[in-house]
């Protein structure tokens, strides 16, 4: 850095005197815009119940999104992102569920698109974790995830998807090479506008817990998922993965988990010029949440923690927060 100067002739702090200043010098500004809901649906009627491991955050029956739309098209939230708890006795081993046409997230689609139609976006995860009986994303054999086999239903279920209405396709399964197999089939079958956000650099977290909880696989899970999510020891792997997503297809890629990776996501930003996400996980959401409901932080640390994600370059941000923040800025 050039030299700029030395106190007493340089003061940095009347920059900060006054609020509108503060304003005026703002390097970074987050909006509604930048903002991803997650939603979790459940079976039954008029259904919302608050999840426990997740203080604020609800699981809705169908009946009753209307007015979880209404309230994200009303704060100007662009997109929404919809999680499956899928009953036990609907998981198996193979995760078939994934495949029907009635399951929850394709009668969720179906009754937004039909009372919403282009008011807002709607993404979907393909992977088999919500519909397996052992919790993994793909088929798993002798405590090992099937890459090939599983990216052949994960194209199927990418299909249905598309075919049931959904905007942006999510894959969060880390197989390698599912990018370009969903590409390929969605353009075959008249879908090239339908887009794909690639989950390229998922970290086998630990911050995933009150998530896995919250769709009903955390009790189900058999041993780690370390053979196909990535290490958090290594970022120059990150970049790997980006370009090879990117080469097959994807719209934008996501950086999982958030808060801790957001070097990550500036080493993404800095090396590659694709829309980078970052989502803040159930394990951060719960963290922060613990800490406002505790009295030891206060509720401005939403703002703060938000936009440490766009100083590190993020142009959106999945988070639970989504409503509060949106009204906020409302």
């Amino acid at each position: 850095m050039k030299n700029i100067g030395s106190y007493p002739n340089v003061r940095l702090r009347r920059n900060r005197k006054t609020e509108w200043s503060r304003r005026l010098v703002s390097e970074n500004n987050i909006s509604s815009d930048d903002l991803i809901w997650p939603i979790f649906i459940t079976e039954g009627k008029k259904q919302k119940k608050e999840i426990n491991s997740m203080p604020g955050v609800y699981r809705y029956s169908i009946d009753n999104l209307g007015q979880v739309v209404e309230k994200a098209v009303k704060f100007k939230i662009p997109l929404l992102a919809l999680f499956p708890h899928t009953p036990s006795k609907l998981k198996n081993n193979n995760g078939s569920e994934s495949l029907n046409e009635n399951n929850l997230v394709c009668k969720a689609l179906r009754f937004i698109k039909k009372n919403f139609k282009k008011d807002i976006g709607l993404m979907c995860d393909v992977a088999l974790d919500p519909y397996t009986s052992h919790g993994h994303d793909g088929l798993l054999n002798k405590k090992y995830v099937n890459n090939d086999k599983t990216v052949e239903i994960l194209v199927k279920q990418s299909l249905l998807l598309a075919q049931m209405g959904c905007d942006v396709i999510a894959p969060s399964d880390m197989m390698d090479g599912r990018i370009g197999k969903i590409r390929k089939a969605l353009d075959k079958q008249n879908y090239e506008l339908t887009q794909i956000l690639s989950y390229a650099v998922k970290y086998a977290s630990n911050f995933y817990g009150p998530f896995r909880d919250a769709i009903g696989s955390k009790k189900n899970l058999i041993g780690d998922k370390k053979n196909y999510q990535m290490s958090f020891l290594n970022p120059n792997e990150a970049l790997r993965e980006v370009a090879l997503d990117i080469k097959e297809g994807a719209d934008f890629v996501m950086v999982k988990p958030g808060m801790p990776y957001l070097d990550i996501i500036k080493l993404i930003n800095d090396n590659f010029k694709i829309p980078v996400f970052g989502y803040q996980v159930s394990g951060e959401y719960s963290l922060i949440m613990n800490g406002i409901n505790k009295k030891l932080i206060s509720k401005n640390a939403i703002e703060e923690s938000l936009l440490s994600f766009k100083r590190a370059g993020a142009s959106a941000i999945v988070t639970y927060f989504a409503p509060y923040f949106a009204s906020k800025l409302k």
